[in-house]
């Protein structure tokens, strides 16, 4: 909506606030995304691994917003080549860049920080995790998934071990012997299993 003069003068402040913080941020990105394919191409590194480091970019800027754009740069490139399984001595990327080891090294320990908290694992996982401890098959652990998404809101808060136990058990159709395997390797009880699959919808 345009800014009009009836809107008065605070309106026409946050709105000058918002185009310049939007364009400031855009510009931030360009300028590291350039250093990116710079360093990237002087270091000799694969175009996946430089895509890669500008979606971190993007993911954690407010991380790493207070660091110049080289070394953003640097920092990113790499960690995006240790994900890829890529990994390069740090001096390869400070060799073609302008930026200082000390603040890169204080950027990408922010950014594995960050990177760590985002990591939580999904109910998913748990059921894969768990499912692959007693050797259930594929069909079942797709179907125990498919049961915790229609019962995601009962579960909320409960403990994700639990609910992925009484999911498999469930979707097993209560296999004979498979509650009190489900139980050592969730290292929870056969009680709790139980409870957690009375309060599902199947």
């Amino acid at each position: 909506m345009a800014v009009k003069p009836e809107h008065g003068a605070r309106w026409r402040r946050l709105a000058r606030f918002h185009r310049e913080t939007l364009h400031g941020y855009e510009r931030r990105l360009v300028k590291i995304g350039g250093e990116i394919r710079r360093i990237r191409e002087c270091a000799g590194l694969p175009q996946s691994v430089a895509e890669e480091a500008e979606a971190l970019v993007k993911k954690y800027f407010d991380t790493v917003a207070g660091f110049p754009p080289e070394v953003v740069a640097v920092a990113v490139l790499w960690t995006a080549a240790k994900a890829a399984g890529a990994p390069r001595p740090l001096e390869d990327f400070l060799k073609c860049s302008k930026a200082e080891e000390r603040r890169v090294m204080k950027a990408a320990w922010r950014l594995k920080e960050a990177m760590k908290q985002s990591r939580r694992p999904s109910i998913e996982d748990y059921v894969k995790a768990l499912a692959a401890r007693v050797n259930l098959p594929v069909a079942v652990v797709k179907a125990a998934v498919e049961l915790l998404e229609k019962n995601r809101r009962l579960l909320f808060g409960k403990n994700p071990w639990v609910s992925a136990a009484a999911a498999l058990w469930l979707a097993s159709l209560k296999k004979l012997g498979l509650l009190k395997a489900l139980a050592e390797a969730a290292g929870t009880t056969t009680a709790s299993i139980r409870k957690a699959a009375g309060r599902m919808r199947v």
